[in-house]
């Protein structure tokens, strides 16, 4: 947890081993106003089993230290963890927001799923912000910063010297995000993060996964642009433009798609609801399938 300094957030993450995500618990500790930034449902995709596990724990946090959730923040449409975002919602009256580009990743993705429901106007959230738009919680002023490149809809929330990069980056020693998802762009992405990496260099970063570099024995998700500048193994100081994009594009074509990707998106896009219960009150996520060559032979 961050130290509780007058004017500045107090910042606490929980992190999600099965998902390598972390979520954020945000408050000013003036007016206790809080923000919960990239919560996870929990999701058995063997079973197709919820549970609100990982949010409850968030809100009684909330509770305990007499925090008041009004927002929650999404950085993007995740495509490797289901949203918690609904869940606190109905608990808080907190409204849910992301990036107004969700409706360029909504495009992409309803025709893939074929669902009647999954809208492509972003109404399913609560707000969708503009890039340098500014908004409060509680005292705190909120800037948002639009950093595409690993999805179309990417933004980071910039909290006095406190940016919460989504998937933008990582931690120095494992890099920078994937920007091979349907709308990624790698040129884009490099851009995003000399934003991020022009910003004051005592300035934290909070990452929303971390999945451990080879050679450090414990996750960690807190960094800082002097130090993304200089360690960054995939865009420090001096890699140029051209040389990333070029490392980026090999890198992504050997990753495997994320074990959750569709379950997740399709969740995801709707601001974390799943779809709608049918007849027997059952919900039912959607898995296109592909018939590759003479597969659909008998079928």
């Amino acid at each position: 947890m961050s130290q509780n300094e007058p004017g500045k957030p107090v910042i606490r993450g929980f992190f999600d081993e099965p998902t390598n995500t972390i979520s954020y618990l945000v408050a000013d500790p003036m007016t206790g106003k809080a923000a919960i930034i990239d919560p996870v449902f929990d999701y058995d995709h063997t079973v197709g089993a919820v549970d609100a596990r990982s949010v409850r724990a968030m809100l009684q946090a909330a509770t305990d230290a007499g925090y008041q959730v009004e927002w929650v923040l999404e950085t993007h449409a995740h495509a490797d963890h289901l949203s918690g975002a609904p869940y606190i919602k109905a608990h808080t009256g907190a409204k849910i927001g992301i990036g107004e580009h969700i409706r360029d990743v909504q495009r992409i993705f309803r025709p893939i799923f074929n669902a009647a429901d999954l809208k492509a106007d972003g109404s399913d959230f609560d707000h969708l912000f503009t890039d340098g738009e500014r908004f409060a919680i509680g005292a705190l002023e909120v800037e948002v910063l639009y950093v595409p490149g690993h999805t179309p809809a990417d933004v980071a929330y910039r909290i006095d010297d406190a940016v919460f990069v989504g998937d933008t980056l990582f931690m120095p020693d494992y890099g920078t995000a994937r920007a091979d998802f349907p709308g990624g762009d790698a040129r884009q992405l490099y851009r995003s993060i000399k934003r991020l990496m022009a910003l004051p260099p005592q300035t934290r970063l909070f990452m929303c996964h971390d999945y451990k570099a080879p050679g450090r024995d414990q996750f960690a998700w807190e960094t800082t642009v002097a130090e993304e500048r200089a360690r960054n193994i995939h865009a420090r100081d001096g890699i140029s433009e051209d040389d990333f994009v070029a490392a980026r594009n090999k890198r992504d074509e050997g990753l495997a798609a994320p074990r959750l990707l569709l379950p997740s998106i399709q969740v995801n896009i709707r601001a974390g609801r799943f779809p709608p219960a049918e007849a027997n009150g059952v919900r039912y996520l959607t898995i296109p399938v592909k018939l590759k060559g003479d597969a659909a032979s008998g079928l």
